[in-house]
């Protein structure tokens, strides 16, 4: 007979979105909690990460509610110098374990399962030893997985490699020379001890761009790098994500430019103009006008270290990697000997239909302010403990759709201002998110001093925006065929 465990919720999955949702569960009611996991620590797809990688925005915005991730300090060299700390990922890595070791499971009301196989209708498999356990689940099931990240490590790529070809991902990187860095990682090619000195970077996204800069850093020649691009980035401008009063100008004023923006813009590309013109997004190659946005994000610094790399291929995706050459979808590319291939093409985010977030005895965690996972799961977890009618509960959690195209962005804007707008109405849950640590600039506004002329001004100018942005929106995302709204 399989054993059996008894919990309030099982959440499966302990990347981000699950610890943050248990994290905040734990706060808010005294229910247990069963957390369920494939990796052997916690942190989800931070434990496949290449080692170079780091957050994005700022560390003091990510993580769980109860824990800070970071110091609080500013960079002061590097490409991030000026800017708040981004957490690597090993610092994720680390900062989770913690969490999980110090917080959830010492509280006797979180049981954390590693190693293990959800299988659905309430069991789990461990993957050490096949033995399976049945969890009779008295409240819900937690679906922490559904929106979960893929990354190279572990993506299978989608065109053919050939025998002799080099590629790794970008994992492998930092161990070229120690005769543990050459590898393919893909089951597909050859491995070698011998330092390669020319690089081709396939992938247009922030993993690509991740790697780009650093192999610059580490001493690559920029010439010596061809990348592959099947579409040109957007890119959001990290000046403009700081969490602190001195960056109130550029972080609220700037929210304000972008709610201008979109009150004004009469086409998708007419919008992305104007939110280049006031700074909040900026673009690799000047010419070229970008055909993606997902939401990745740099500091000027990186991209004026992207810039200097000159042999830019754009093609399309490639088809097939052989001996001499590479096929994309728009023609063939001769390769040099000794090339090294550093495959980047794994999407983070895949395509998935947005469903609802409270579904009876489940619930789907999902986005529902870009680009914050983290923040959305505690926020549902904050709803869930809460408002017990589940058609509030979606109301407040309406899921917001990842842009997978241009015209999709302002759709998804639309749906993050009217669940804002929501979460105004019910004031304690305003309360928390003006003492939540993951809303990032709650705090912000709420600590501008009312007797401050020149701030209530830049405050009075964003809500005024905000309403002729919402009465922009239909027609905007009309334009766009009404793609991406919620």
């Amino acid at each position: 007979m399989d054993p059996v465990i008894e919990t309030d919720y099982l959440v499966v999955g302990a990347g981000a979105s699950g610890l943050a949702f248990a994290d905040t569960l734990l706060d808010e009611t005294d229910a247990h909690v069963t957390i369920v996991d494939r990796h052997g620590k916690p942190g989800g797809h931070w434990n496949d990460a290449y080692p170079f990688v780091t957050l994005h925005q700022p560390s003091a915005f990510y993580g769980v509610n109860s824990t800070e991730l970071g110091s609080g300090r500013k960079d002061t060299t590097g490409l991030n110098a000026g800017l708040y700390e981004l957490a690597s990922g090993p610092e994720i890595c680390g900062y989770y374990d913690r969490v999980v070791s110090t917080r959830l499971v010492p509280s006797g009301r979180v049981s954390y399962h590693p190693m293990s196989d959800y299988e659905g209708e309430g069991r789990f498999r461990s993957l050490l030893s096949g033995a399976v356990t049945r969890v009779h689940v008295r409240r819900k099931v937690v679906d922490a997985t559904y929106a979960s990240p893929t990354v190279p490590s572990t993506h299978t790529p989608s065109f053919s490699v050939a025998p002799g070809v080099r590629m790794v991902p970008p994992n492998a990187l930092p161990g070229l020379g120690s005769g543990t860095g050459t590898g393919t990682g893909t089951g597909t090619g050859t491995g070698t001890d011998e330092v390669p000195h020319r690089f081709t970077v396939l992938g247009g996204g922030k993993t690509a761009m991740d790697t780009v800069v650093w192999l610059v850093q580490a001493g690559a020649d920029p010439d010596a790098i061809t990348w592959v691009v099947p579409r040109d980035s957007w890119l959001i401008n990290r000046v403009t994500t700081q969490p602190a009063p001195e960056f109130f100008d550029a972080v609220i004023g700037g929210q304000a430019d972008q709610m201008a923006a979109f009150a004004a813009a009469t086409s998708t590309d007419d919008l992305f103009l104007r939110l280049e013109a006031c700074g909040a997004v900026t673009r690799i190659d000047r010419e070229r006008t970008p055909g993606m946005f997902h939401l990745a994000t740099v500091a000027p610094g990186e991209v004026e270290v992207l810039r200097r790399v000159r042999d830019v291929v754009r093609l399309g995706r490639v088809r097939a990697l052989e001996p001499g050459r590479m096929v994309l979808d728009g023609g063939e590319v001769p390769v040099a000997p000794g090339t090294l291939f550093v495959d980047c093409t794994a999407s983070a985010v895949r395509p998935r239909p947005v469903q609802p977030v409270f579904q009876g005895d489940r619930i789907v965690l999902q986005m529902l302010r870009l680009p914050q996972p983290a923040f959305s799961s505690a926020l549902t977890a904050w709803v869930e403990a809460h408002h017990d009618d589940e058609e509030q509960q979606n109301r407040l959690c309406a899921p917001v759709r990842f842009p997978h195209t241009l015209d999709e962005y302002a759709g998804s804007v639309m749906t993050t201002m009217l669940n804002q707008f929501h979460w105004s109405q019910d004031r304690e849950l305003r309360r928390w998110i003006r003492t939540s640590r993951l809303d990032g600039f709650g705090k912000l506004v709420a600590g501008v001093d009312r007797e401050d002329a020149q701030r209530q001004a830049v405050l009075a100018r964003y809500r005024e925006q905000a309403m002729a942005a919402v009465g922009n929106m239909p027609a905007l995302t009309g334009a766009a065929g009404g793609a991406g709204a919620g």
